[in-house]
């Protein structure tokens, strides 16, 4: 026939040889576990191959058996006809039709609920074509006796009872010389009377194939295994839960929108993957929605019910379980309850230590709960982790309350963490993967103890060891709340105190100023409340000093009434207490930095350094490097205010020198992050660019910055962008940006610097829609004049000068640098001087000569900003020798891009003349 010359795939051919038996689309999807819409697909595609103009036609053009018979040449597997579509699972199908090409006996074991079933099914149709003389599928949930497994397998297969033989033999004598395939469903409760039967089987019919579905295996020697795993889970490649979940959805409503996937997959993620639980979750899909399905998932077992099922046990998951659970032994049972409590996977001797039996007895008991599928385990090299999926899980803990004994499970789980959580505290080997491996438990258990009034003190620790974990391990945003806890549970005043000060100090380190405030004040009340007035002293006063040292980590802005009202009381309770009076003066130093933006005069720059002086000596004499640094900083800032931006950068190496021994605390922490960016800035303000930029790459590979990239990399962008280093600024970049925009893209003028420098080189390498998107960047991170006259105007003006727009360069740099004080001391003064000098002489300017020794007063001892000068200088009177000279002078500190440029400028005076 001309069939024959036209290319069939076999598929289609299986579609045409049922659509000549007139069977309908719906139909002939059931019989080869494909959806209607793939059969409609396939006729479309016959029709158009064969040139046929309908169905009638079609049935027509099927080729016709080689005997002449109507039917296959074997029989059509007896299978149930599914009622929804097969999703997914196209390599677990393919591993088990090669199990059974391979193995006469595969048991698919899994969890109820996992989609072993429908697995099976799918499986026995596409290995239908291996086994010529049947394939057969015997559902045993009904039995209920062992040795009636025969009978149900008789009648699957369609025997009846024959006379003088039981069921047993009439089976083997049916299939002794039969190439068949037998699919025994849900074996699991009569596991005794399957492995008999199945042994007979294989030993007297050897051309039958069993596969057998089962919570548990069968435990003969010829079982092959075959563990069914849940669906697919979000990864990089799709997804059979979500495909799952949005088939299921469509066929109870309306398809939902592809745009949905991502919280499809938070609830399929939820659930574990687990079929029969999808299936559910998305039948209530019309009419709860996405969002309520969340939020019901808190009960899981309440929320999975429903579905048009004949086994009652597969219209709910806990109809399921009960199922798993009424198996179980009366000891297995117990020891399913109590590792409920467990909610990241667990070795046997936790469960020991949280059941309260032996670890060996314990150990065989979790291996019987893994062999009923109730529990999975994984295997390393050292370890073995037991785990529950959270369905199971939940559903134990019902049991574990329901029997009693929740609240002395729970409080042996509250001693397993206190120990492991003390355990972590003083050792380091790795050190990350073991805190990850219980943080979870952790958290459980903290959870519950906080709210049982007799484990309040268990709490508190709990809350206090989990803080300082938290913050090892870089988790600052859950650390701080963890010391709030901490605080909130704790009993005495003091201790409270303690815990609150810490939490400030993790605000600090997550720049979060106004929390840092808050919690300082908190501190206070708690020290009043326990008769420590020197320590509300020293809370009082440390707070306004961080409002006047961070002010750029604060949202709001705190009235200067209200700051002074806190140093004056902070000084009426101080007495004689030298770490509060050292406070309370550091404070006050803050504050008389503040005003000096509105008093530029001598006296008054010289008795702000005095007062911040005094705080440093007071400080120094408490012991405390941290109070000494919080004071050095505010010298620092003083200095830089001064003009004296060399006294400044000694001031600042000396705090990083004197943090170099502080504990490991977030205190510490904080300062020394602090402290690293404000010796960058010295370095950068006295132009000591190598320098600058080995500090900033240890700011970038702080720990504490790990997750906040940009402010990691903001300060080496900066010097890397000065030096010229082009391929490193494009590269920290891309870092930078990527953390800026997960973090919500925020206004922070801190970071405004090296998004100005990222700009200025994309300019430079001719990169004009980069540097349009950087410095659309900037002006959402710093719109202030920060930007527009300080450090914006230094990298502008080094763009302007670069392009030969010296004119332009000029008038960015117009106002005197003590006009924008502000704006330009400490880092940008020596800069902003230098490029002014520069743009003078190359705009021609009659006071270009005044400008250049001006300057050359100023920067002296700043090695590039001396050399910008020179260089201006030997343009002023075309000495190339002289040009010569600076090019090496920027080679010698480190700034490359400036020699260069240099380099071409003497060119360009040689051949002027």
């Amino acid at each position: 026939m001309q069939t024959a010359e036209v290319e069939i795939s076999p598929r289609e051919a299986e579609v045409l040889e049922l659509v000549a038996a007139h069977f309908s689309n719906a139909e002939i999807a059931a019989r080869l576990f494909i959806s209607v819409r793939t059969v409609e697909s396939h006729v479309s595609s016959l029709l158009r191959k064969l040139e046929v103009p309908d169905r009638r036609a079609l049935a027509r053009r099927a080729p016709e058996p080689a005997d002449g018979a109507a039917a296959p040449s074997h029989p059509a597997p007896v299978l149930p006809a599914p009622l929804t579509s097969f999703v997914g699972r196209t390599g677990e199908r393919a591993e088990l039709v090669e199990l059974l090409s391979t193995h006469r006996q595969v048991t698919a074991v899994g969890p109820g609920g996992v989609g072993k079933t429908r697995l099976a099914l799918a499986v026995a149709a596409e290995a239908a074509g291996d086994h010529p003389d049947g394939v057969w599928f015997a559902d045993l949930v009904p039995v209920t006796d062992p040795d009636l497994v025969a009978t149900a397998v008789s009648g699957a297969i369609g025997l009846g009872e024959q006379p003088g033989r039981d069921m047993t033999e009439s089976v083997l004598a049916a299939l002794a010389d039969r190439r068949a395939l037998l699919v025994l469903d849900n074996c699991e409760h009569v596991l005794d009377g399957v492995a008999l039967l199945v042994e007979r089987l294989l030993a007297t019919c050897p051309g039958v194939t069993v596969l057998a579905t089962s919570r548990a295996r069968l435990m003969v020697p010829f079982e092959r295994v075959y563990p069914v795993p849940p669906l697919s889970l979000p990864a990089d490649g799709e997804s059979d839960a979500v495909a799952l979940f949005m088939d299921r959805a469509a066929a109870v409503g309306r398809p939902l929108d592809p745009e949905v996937r991502d919280q499809v997959a938070a609830i399929c993620e939820r659930l574990d993957g687990m079929a029969l639980a999808i299936e559910l979750a998305a039948a209530r899909c019309p009419t709860l929605g996405l969002d309520g399905i969340t939020a019901a998932l808190s009960h899981p077992l309440r929320m999975l019910t429903g579905g048009s099922r004949a086994d009652e046990r597969q219209r709910s998951v806990r109809g399921a379980l009960d199922w798993s659970h009424a198996l179980l032994e009366p000891d297995d049972r117990a020891l399913l309850r109590q590792v409920s409590v467990f909610v990241a996977p667990f070795t046997a001797a936790a469960a020991a230590e949280v059941a309260g039996g032996e670890e060996g007895i314990v150990a065989e008991g979790l291996a019987r709960l893994a062999e009923q599928s109730l529990l999975v385990v994984t295997a390393s090299a050292g370890r073995t982790e037991y785990r529950a999926l959270e369905t199971i899980r939940q559903y134990a803990m019902e049991r574990l309350s329901e029997a009693g004994e929740l609240a002395a499970t729970r409080s042996r789980h509250v001693g397993w963490c206190l120990a492991r959580a003390a355990e972590l505290a003083v050792t380091r080997d790795g050190w990350r993967a073991r805190f990850d491996a219980v943080a979870d438990d952790l958290r459980a258990a903290l959870a519950w103890a906080a709210d049982q009034q007799d484990r309040r003190a268990d709490a508190y620790r709990l809350a206090a060891c989990l803080a300082e974990l938290a913050f090892t391990r870089h988790l600052i945003g859950e650390s701080q709340g963890r010391y709030e806890q901490a605080a909130a549970l704790a009993d005495d005043a003091a201790a409270a105190a303690s815990m609150l000060r810490q939490a400030a100090a993790v605000a600090g380190c997550r720049m979060q100023g106004d929390d840092m405030y808050r919690l300082y004040h908190a501190a206070a009340d708690a020290a009043r409340r326990a008769g420590d007035a020197a320590g509300a002293a020293c809370d009082l006063a440390t707070a306004a000093a961080h409002a006047y040292r961070f002010s750029g980590k604060f949202v709001r802005e705190l009235p200067q009434e209200e700051l002074l009202a806190c140093v004056a009381q902070a000084r009426e309770t101080a007495g004689d207490d030298p770490a509060a009076r050292a406070a309370v003066a550091l404070a006050e130093a803050g504050q008389a930095l503040t005003e000096l933006a509105d008093h530029l005069d001598d006296a008054t720059v010289r008795a702000t350094i005095a007062r911040a002086g005094h705080a440093v000596e007071l400080a120094h004499r408490t012991g405390d490097p941290l109070a000494e640094s919080a004071a050095l900083d505010t010298l620092t800032c003083a200095q830089s205010w001064a003009g004296d931006t060399f006294a400044a950068a000694g001031t600042a190496r000396r705090r990083i020198t004197l943090l170099s021994s502080a504990p490991d605390t977030p205190a510490a922490t904080h300062e020394l992050v602090e402290a690293l960016g404000e010796v960058i800035e010295a370095f950068l303000g006295t132009g000591d660019l190598p320098g600058a930029r080995r500090w900033a790459r240890q700011l970038a590979d702080h720990p504490l910055l790990s997750e906040v990239g940009d402010r990691a990399t903001g300060w080496l962008l900066v010097a890397d962008a000065l030096a010229g280093d082009v391929e490193e600024v494009q590269a920290g970049s891309v870092r930078f940006l990527d953390a800026w925009q997960r973090a919500g893209s925020p206004a922070r003028s801190v970071l405004g610097p090296p998004a100005a420098a990222v700009a200025m080189t994309h300019a430079l390498r001719g990169d004009h829609d980069a540097a349009r998107d950087w410095r659309a960047v900037l002006a959402r991170l710093d719109p202030s004049p920060r930007n527009t006259h300080g450090y914006g105007a230094v990298f502008d003006a080094m763009l302007l000068l670069h392009q030969g727009r010296a004119a332009e360069a000029l008038d960015r740099l117009a106002p005197e640098p003590r006009e924008v004080w502000q704006w330009v001391t400490w880092i940008w003064h020596h800069w902003y001087v230098a490029l002014r000098a520069e743009a003078a002489v190359l705009a021609g300017t009659p006071d270009a000569h005044d400008r250049v020794a001006e300057a050359r007063t100023v920067v002296s001892g700043n090695p590039v900003a001396t050399a910008l000068v020179d260089r201006a200088a030997a343009l002023l009177v075309g000495d190339r020798k002289a040009l010569l000279a600076a090019a090496d002078a920027f080679t010698t500190a480190g700034c490359p891009y400036q020699s260069t440029r240099t380099l071409h400028l003497a060119d360009a005076t040689t051949t002027a003349r």
